[in-house]
């Protein structure tokens, strides 16, 4: 696993964010319940089943045909993120490449997936030459940016990065949290004015995370019926061709 420098030494703005996200994720480390994310949580793992079957349609609907060949890139992979989704999807491990903010997320997603190019750092200077990936892939990172120039740079690089003809996978909140001011919506028009060069698809999904928790144990129809609801949608999964 490379270590990169996270930002230019002219770049305190992208420094101070990146220190916010660092500071919140220490913190939610240590207030939130260890196993509120485990894939034994029946509400978690019906957000995850729903998302990766999302996923799959809005992928194959746009076209795009992954092969052990494909060159793949995750931004923010945390633990290990969509890695291993790509992996099952037939992608060779060695094609895989990812950066992460977090380097204690990094190095247990860097021993699960030794041969990937996982890196740390932040996603304002990407460490890759332009139109270096098929499919990059961007989850649950976005509304953890406050700063709109901080996102606007991201985006760009993401862009960069990008084959022409290639896609960018996209999960995130389009909604605000009300008991959480650290995480900041991105609906709609704002993912499509950040990525202005990228057409495609964009599904609403992802009950409301307490009633998939609240009624997941219950029954797994319970929340694929809240989610039939547009109003209780709380994500977007986007998939924008380059």
């Amino acid at each position: 696993m490379k270590t990169l420098p996270s930002v230019d030494d002219d770049s305190s703005m992208f420094l101070r964010e990146a220190e916010r996200i660092l500071s919140e994720n220490r913190e939610r480390k240590r207030t939130v319940p260890p196993d509120k994310n485990s894939c034994w949580q029946l509400g978690h793992a019906f957000m995850l089943a729903e998302r990766r079957r999302v996923a799959i349609e809005l992928l194959g609907a746009s076209g795009v045909q992954l092969t052990a060949e494909s060159q793949c890139l995750e931004v923010g992979y945390g633990f290990q993120g969509w890695l291993t989704d790509l992996l099952h999807w037939g992608v060779n491990e060695p094609n895989l490449a990812g950066i992460e903010l977090d380097p204690e997320r990094a190095l247990r997603a860097a021993e699960l997936l030794p041969s990937a190019d996982l890196r740390v750092g932040d996603a304002t200077d990407l460490p890759w030459e332009d139109d270096s990936f098929d499919l990059v892939v961007v989850s649950l990172v976005f509304t953890s940016v406050l700063d709109p120039a901080v996102r606007k740079r991201i985006a760009d690089e993401v862009t960069r990065v990008l084959k022409p003809g290639g896609f960018l996978l996209w999960y995130d909140f389009r909604v605000n949290n009300p008991f959480n001011d650290n995480v900041r919506k991105v609906n709609r028009a704002e993912l499509r004015g950040l990525f202005p060069r990228l057409t495609g698809r964009i599904r609403s999904l992802t009950p409301l995370p307490m009633l998939c928790y609240a009624l997941a144990p219950w029954a797994w129809f319970l929340p694929a019926m809240a989610g039939m609801v547009p109003f209780f949608r709380t994500h977007l999964l986007a998939v924008l061709r380059k």
